[in-house]
């Protein structure tokens, strides 16, 4: 089997924090998300991967290079505008050829991986696997709608949703898929839809396996969900020190200090991660904060946060906490009485808090 990742999305939804940095590349707990999407790939066995990209081409390129990190082989598919999901499928049909192959969505993270679902797929005989997970708010999805186990019909995006059941982004096809996305029409969106090919699929009786997922699933796609995540993976991590913590600080909980990162008088509570060259000084970092690399956060208090590279945070007196702070941003206090405690803020940014 081969994979197909798609990496091509704007990530409008997380602006400012992607307005100079590609979506897919946005650590949570301190990895980006399309290398969490490798890894789980990896781990199911697929070293042949394509990655569908966009206008953040080069990034994406540079930040993976040729796949090698992961023993993997990475191959560039320029997709020229976002003309949907299915018209990335149709325009790798030349790298893809006959092979089985499942495609996962760059900004997606699914607990447990796809390892089982993997293998499911390559021994049975069904011509698609889709995964499904139920929402709560299923109108903002693809969403199917099942008959005594079969999948009888999927719309995207309803105003009236047919039932709960979400289509998570990890999708599994054989070559019937190309017959379907070449006799779909765009949407109402301009787009050629994932889910009108599966529904083609469907129509024309092939086979389509619906797997309902029960773990978390998360579509880093917008702020919150990306807390989310964050919080969901660091209640997996198991605790390890690379780097120095002095004997006035204290730890508590599950908590990573990654290479290089010096702890000084500061209090980390669990679960966390402290980034490489980081340094927390006189601090208090709470559970679900994911500080990455080169920080510094002094005097100050944060929790519940995402808080990228190259960062300077000082001087705070009240906590920062349930925001997403982006690449170089520094915030310090200003001489008026504080009133601002959350926030998103945008790469290179400068902000004195009042």
């Amino acid at each position: 089997m081969k994979a197909l990742i798609l990496s091509g999305g704007k990530g409008t939804r997380l602006y400012p924090i992607t307005y100079t940095s590609a979506k897919q590349l946005v650590p949570v707990a301190n990895r980006p998300v399309l290398f969490r999407a490798i890894d789980a790939i990896v781990e199911a066995g697929i070293t042949d991967i394509g990655i569908v990209v966009g206008d953040t081409a080069p990034e994406i390129k540079a930040a993976v290079g040729d796949g090698s990190e992961w023993g993997a082989k990475v191959t560039y598919i320029q997709q020229e505008a976002p003309l949907g999901l299915a018209h990335a499928v149709l325009i790798s049909e030349h790298y893809l050829g006959n092979d089985r192959f499942v495609m996962f969505l760059g900004d997606n993270v699914l607990e447990g991986g796809i390892a089982d679902l993997v293998t499911q797929f390559a021994e049975g005989d069904w011509n698609s696997q889709i995964v499904l997970t139920r929402v709560n708010n299923p109108q903002h999805f693809g969403v199917a709608e099942l008959r005594n186990g079969q999948v009888v019909r999927l719309v995207e995006k309803p105003k009236e949703p047919p039932s709960d059941l979400a289509l998570v982004g990890i999708y599994m096809f054989d070559r019937n898929i190309f017959e379907a996305v070449k006799n779909i029409k765009p949407s109402w969106r301009g787009e050629l839809e994932i889910t009108d090919a599966i529904q083609y699929l469907v129509d024309h009786g092939y086979k389509v396996y619906p797997y309902v997922h029960e773990g978390w699933w998360i579509d880093t796609g917008k702020p919150g969900d990306m807390l989310d995540c964050n919080r969901l993976l660091l209640e997996t991590i198991e605790s390890h020190n690379l780097g120095t913590v002095d004997e006035k600080s204290s730890l508590s909980g599950r908590v990573i200090i990654q290479k290089g990162a010096e702890i000084i008088n500061s209090t980390i509570r669990g679960p966390a991660i402290i980034g490489e060259n980081s340094r927390i000084v006189d601090a208090y970092i709470g559970p679900f904060t994911a500080i990455f690399h080169d920080v510094l956060i002094e005097n100050s208090e944060i929790e519940h946060c995402i808080v990228l590279e190259n960062c300077k945070i000082t001087d705070i007196g009240t906590r920062i906490e349930d925001s997403v702070i982006g690449r170089n941003v520094e915030i310090t206090r200003s001489p008026l009485r504080p009133k601002a405690y959350r926030m998103m803020i945008g790469d290179n940014s400068q902000i004195g808090i009042l």
